[in-house]
């Protein structure tokens, strides 16, 4: 009934299997692949032909993380999966970008890759097994995909460099100092297509020997897919990549001087009319069937492209004058917005990005529900590319994979510098609103949000800074790396190499190649240019701040931290939590209390952190002999007068020791309620407290000192 074929290696410490020919039988192709007890199934089917007209490869790629694999179910009201997480989407992308360069010149039929996780040990991340388990079913499926690619992740401990470490060992690398990284590197056989890294100023040096591990490590699971293959791949589909050659050259005869001219306007919003009036000029000398040809697009791309890489190529300057080299002027400004805790404007050429950080309490942490636990961030970082930054209009929703992507790029940049959440308990949301973007806006985030967050106040370790760079590679043995791309460089270019990180080390990578992967000898030189551009704009935003500012805004809370005995929190809430809400009704600070007996006092009134700390403290520390407190009389008796002095304790004091002279009653000198300044002299052998009031002096609170013999005989 079933025809199946099963292929196993050990692959590290775990075994890794693909098996297919069971499940899914009616995709084009369908692969689950387990490491460990983690398994990802992952199907395939692709159009077999293209929709009229389009012009672009319609690529799907959707993760799905089902949480029976984990034995959990869904949280909240609706207990079933729905829309993606940021985890779903952002796994999503690390296998669409690999992916996408190695489908054949031209094809534009629909693919649809859908990843599902069947089970989850809780040890092997999913997202790893997921890439494999996709390029495994395309690479049977039949369609003009030219992989298999492998993929690894690799972590950086004690100078090593760890293959495919533990979920737990990457989980909130910042509270993990053993652990310096967390890098998913993907490729061919002969080359890396994508990185996405997350580190801890790691030098250029240790970043590439990461990705090369990665790569080297890899290489079994390509071989893997290629046995499955010979047993159980499809006929490969019938296409032939287009010629559209002829069509070409009528385009190029058309258009190229004007082209040439346009790509020569240094001003973005110019040079765009420009072209696109080139377009117009070339479409109006075209026939009806040259206008009907379906390679239309790619004829002017390929127009735009040969102008913009030719020209780098051959040593000539890029689209806006600048050499390989040089960064884009530069404008940073911090303290922009009135009543925001901290902000800043970044400005980098036609790029510009508006960041506002805001701090908030305990109760503000973002709450993860995932496949291996719930957790709690105190760092949110979310990047907002409404149309108007490139000066079109669009629909305007929820944040897209596109959205997602750049911000947790700059999430993963910037949180490696973020102080202890011991020594800064507040939540931090850092907001990039791109206001103009033609370059990488995400860098511009990176470099706003330091800003921004030094701006609130926020002791970085250092600040951080970004810079996206390009590649443009012909035939091969001809290559230029382009620091500080712009959009069209981008576009046109064959690399998107992204590098952030401080003036010590990196602290992200991604790096995205549109060709068939890059050598190490490019991917150094990139480094290197990177360091230098990095240090360049690490510079230039010095001149706005260096480090967090001393003094908070006059809008943000203030949290004062205390940690109590755990044996003492119940006393802390009380009965049904009446406690805790007097002390915050009383002081009107915000209370947060956690299992390990660490309190947080929030106000942006410093009078109620300290009232509230002061309530805490009474209950839960114990009372000093020698000291002086004050106290209420509650119940006056004929051998003295109990004092509350201490939270809910009280204490005698015995007639002879409420004033220097002798009493008959304490009501001689003393009524209920009265305010009283007391002594703690001891404990009896029962334990209860005896208190003084003769040696005090009730104006002043402090002790009264006995006068020495030869000062009273003098009086």
């Amino acid at each position: 009934m079933f025809d199946e074929v099963k292929k196993s290696i050990q692959w590290g410490r775990e075994t890794l299997t693909l098996e297919t020919g069971k499940v899914a039988r009616q995709a084009d192709g369908s692969v689950i692949a387990t490491l460990g007890e983690t398994s990802v199934m992952a199907n395939v089917t692709f159009a077999k032909e293209p929709k009229p007209g389009q012009d672009f490869f319609p690529l799907t790629v959707h993760y799905q993380e089902k949480y029976y694999a984990a034995g959990k179910i869904p949280g909240g009201f609706f207990k079933r999966e729905a829309r993606p997480t940021e985890k779903e989407t952002l796994t999503a992308r690390l296998i669409d970008r690999p992916c996408r360069p190695l489908f054949a010149p031209g094809f534009k039929n629909e693919v649809l890759v859908m990843c599902t996780v069947l089970s989850h040990d809780l040890v092997n991340d999913p997202d790893i097994v997921a890439m494999i388990a996709a390029s495994a079913a395309l690479t049977i499926s039949g369609v003009p995909f030219m992989g298999p690619i492998g993929a690894a992740r690799v972590g950086f401990a004690n100078g090593e460099y760890v293959l495919n470490p533990d979920v737990a060992d990457m989980d909130n690398l910042r509270g993990n100092p053993e652990q310096r990284l967390d890098l998913v590197v993907a490729g061919t056989k002969d080359a890396v297509m994508m990185v996405e890294s997350e580190a801890y100023e790691l030098t250029e040096e240790e970043m590439l020997g990461a990705v090369k591990f990665g790569h080297e490590q890899m290489q079994p699971v390509i071989d893997l897919i290629i046995d499955l293959a010979e047993d159980a791949a499809k006929e490969p589909f019938d296409f032939q990549s287009p010629d559209y050659s002829e069509l070409y050259q009528r385009v190029k005869s058309l258009g190229e001087e004007g082209m040439r001219a346009a790509y020569a306007i240094i001003d973005k919003s110019d040079r765009r009319d420009a072209i696109q009036a080139v377009r117009e000029t070339i479409v109006a000398g075209l026939n009806e069937t040259e206008l009907a040809d379906a390679n239309l697009g790619s004829a002017l791309k390929k127009l735009e492209s040969g102008i913009l890489r030719g020209d780098i190529i051959r040593g000539g300057a890029r689209i806006d004058g600048r050499d390989n080299r040089t960064v884009r002027p530069i404008d940073s400004e911090v303290g922009i917005l009135p009543r925001t805790h901290g902000s800043a404007l970044f400005t980098r050429g036609e790029t510009q990005a508006l960041v506002v950080t805001t701090l908030g309490t305990g109760d503000d942490e973002q709450i993860i529900d995932a496949l291996h636990g719930n957790s709690r961030s105190n760092f949110l970082l979310h990047y907002n590319f409404p149309p108007y930054s490139v000066g079109e209009v669009g629909r305007v929703g929820s944040p897209g994979r596109r959205e997602i992507g750049h911000g947790k790029l700059a999430w993963r940049a910037l949180q490696a510098v973020l102080p202890a959440a011991t020594d800064f308990p507040y939540t931090i949301r850092v907001v990039s609103e791109i206001t103009e973007s033609n370059g990488s806006s995400s860098m511009a985030s990176v470099c706003g949000g330091s800003l921004s967050m030094m701006d609130a106040g926020v002791p970085l370790k250092a600040p951080v800074a970004g810079v996206a760079m390009g590649l443009v590679l012909e035939d091969g043995d001809n290559w230029a790396v382009l620091t500080d791309i712009l959009g069209d460089e981008d576009h046109l270019g064959d690399m998107d190499f992204k590098v952030a990180g401080t003036e010590n080390g990196i602290t992200s990578l991604q790096m995205d190649i549109k060709v068939q992967g890059i050598t190490p000898a490019i991917m150094e030189q990139a480094l290197a240019q990177a360091k230098d551009g990095r240090l360049h704009i690490l510079s230039e935003m010095s001149k706005a701040l260096t480090e967090g500012r001393r003094e908070f805004s006059a809008h943000a809370p203030r949290i004062e931290t205390m940690t109590i005995p755990t044996d003492k929190i119940r006393e802390v809430i009380g009965s049904g939590g009446k406690v805790i809400r007097e002390i915050v009704e009383t002081s009107g600070a915000k209370v947060d209390i956690n299992d390990d007996g660490t309190i947080k006092i929030a106000s942006a009134n410093a009078d109620s952190i300290k009232k509230a700390y002061d309530m805490i403290y009474s209950i839960v520390a114990e009372p000093e002999e020698g000291k002086i407190y004050t106290g209420k009389v509650v119940k006056l008796v004929d051998f003295g007068a109990f004092v509350n002095f201490f939270g809910k304790r009280d204490g005698l004091v015995h007639v002879s020791q409420i004033s220097g002279k002798r009493l008959q009653h304490p009501n001689e000198v003393l009524k209920e309620g009265q305010e009283v300044k007391v002594k703690l002299l001891g404990f009896d052998d029962r334990g209860k407290v005896r208190l003084g009031m003769k040696m005090v002096d009730q104006e002043t609170g402090e002790e009264i000192t006995e006068p020495k013999k030869e000062d009273a005989q003098a009086e």
